[in-house]
C-alpha cells in the first residue's frame, strides 16, 4: 500500500511539474495552464493545521529526548482522533500536523476532541510534560496533490491561525469554515483582530472542554 502511495504521488507531481515548466516558456497560455491544474488538481477540502504551544521554548529548556518523547505522545493521542473523524493525515513536520477533511463539521468536531482528550491527558502530569494544542482551520478549493500537499489560499490562512496565531486550547478558523459549518449544537464563533492573508475574517470556536 505504503508503494502504491508512493506512485499516485509522483505522477500527480510528475504531472504538476510539467504543467509548470510549460507555463514558465516564453508566450505561454498561462490561463489555459492554469485551468488545467485547477481540473486537474482542485478539491474542495477543510485544512487543518496543529502545533504544540510553548514547544519550541521547551526543546530549548528540557532537551531533544523531551522533544522526541513530546512528539511521540502526540502522535499517539491525536492521530487516531483524526481517523475517527474521517480525516487524512498528510503531512507531520516537528511538532505540526497538517490534516484534510471532506466535511467541515466533521473537522470542527474532531478539533474540540483533541482538545478534550489532551485535558484529560494532561491531568495529572507536571507542566513540562503537558501536551498543549493549538489549531487552525481553512475551507475551500485547493490544489491537492497526490497525498503529499495541498496548496491554496485557505491552506496559507490556516496555516498561519493554527502555527502562528493560536495559543494552546485555541481553535481558529477561516470565515469560510464558520460559514460551512452553519449552526452546531455547543459550538460559537467569536471574531478575532488578527487575520490572515487569503481570509475575509477569522474567529475563534468557542466550545466547551469538558
Amino acid at each position: 500500500m505504503a508503494y502504491r502511495r508512493s506512485i499516485i504521488a509522483g505522477a500527480s507531481e510528475d504531472r504538476l511539474g510539467r504543467l509548470i515548466e510549460a507555463r514558465l516558456a516564453p508566450g505561454a497560455d498561462k490561463e489555459n495552464i492554469d485551468a488545467r491544474i485547477w481540473d486537474l488538481f482542485g478539491e474542495e477540502w477543510c485544512v487543518m493545521f496543529t502545533d504544540l504551544s510553548g514547544f519550541s521554548r521547551g526543546v530549548a529548556k528540557f532537551g531533544i529526548i523531551h522533544f522526541l518523547q513530546t512528539i511521540y505522545e502526540s502522535e499517539r493521542i491525536l492521530i487516531p482522533v483524526i481517523e475517527d473523524h474521517d480525516g487524512i493525515l498528510l503531512k507531520v513536520e516537528g511538532d505540526s500536523f497538517l490534516v484534510i477533511f471532506r466535511n467541515v463539521r466533521k473537522a470542527l468536531q474532531a478539533a474540540v476532541y483533541m482538545q478534550r482528550v489532551l485535558k484529560t491527558y494532561n491531568a495529572d502530569r507536571i507542566e513540562e510534560e503537558k501536551v498543549l494544542l493549538c489549531v487552525g482551520l481553512g475551507f475551500g478549493k485547493m490544489l491537492r496533490i497526490g497525498d503529499t500537499d495541498v496548496f491554496g489560499a485557505e491552506v496559507n490562512a490556516a496555516s498561519k491561525l493554527g502555527e502562528d496565531t493560536a495559543k494552546a486550547w485555541e481553535i481558529l478558523v477561516t470565515e469560510a469554515v464558520k460559514e460551512a459549518a452553519g449552526k452546531l449544537p455547543d459550538l460559537a464563533f467569536e471574531e478575532i483582530d488578527e487575520i490572515p492573508p487569503g481570509a475575509g475574517r477569522a474567529y475563534r470556536t468557542l466550545y466547551s472542554i469538558d
